[in-house]
């Protein structure tokens, strides 16, 4: 028996599969078991990823967007790459895009790179490689019941 199940998607990087990608997505973890807010917070993680990957990645130029999702009982875990030329500096883009405070303006909000802050907030664990090309992983573990582990037993 193997330990997770392996779906690997790969599709033109143009605006249109933006909604076909999250239609997958949203299936695939439905079957990990997934409640509906915790998928909503995956679909945009990834719409994020694959948004960045559509405006920047291949500027004018035809390639493909790979999501591959690794589905396990407790976790997905997914990988959104793209084999452009563009690249950029992770620790420079961190430095710019926060932290947020809810006193802070709307007219004060960064626009570059609020795409990773998302990623950062709505997933568990994200992790970029952006050597030949931008490879994003993104991991989200299933919340349980739990309750179990974290409640004394009182009896009357």
């Amino acid at each position: 028996m193997k330990a997770f199940d392996y779906v690997e998607l790969r599709v033109p990087a143009k605006p249109q599969y933006v909604s076909v990608i999250r239609l997958a997505i949203s299936g695939l973890a439905t079957r990990v078991g997934f409640l509906y807010d915790e998928i909503e917070d995956i679909k945009i993680a990834v719409s994020e990823s694959v948004t960045n990957i559509v405006h920047h990645a291949y500027e004018g130029d035809d390639g493909d967007i790979v999501i591959g999702c690794a589905l396990y009982i407790d976790k997905i875990e997914i990988m959104v790459s793209d084999y452009g030329n563009s690249s950029f500096n992770i620790e420079e883009t961190k430095m710019n895009i926060g932290p947020y405070k809810q006193s802070d303006s709307i007219t004060q909000l960064r626009e570059g790179g609020l795409g990773l802050f998302l990623m950062e907030t709505l997933m568990d664990e994200v992790k970029v490689n952006n050597e030949g090309g931008v490879t994003v992983f993104m991991t989200k573990f299933v919340k349980r019941e739990q309750v179990k582990d974290h409640v004394q037993t009182f009896s009357t």
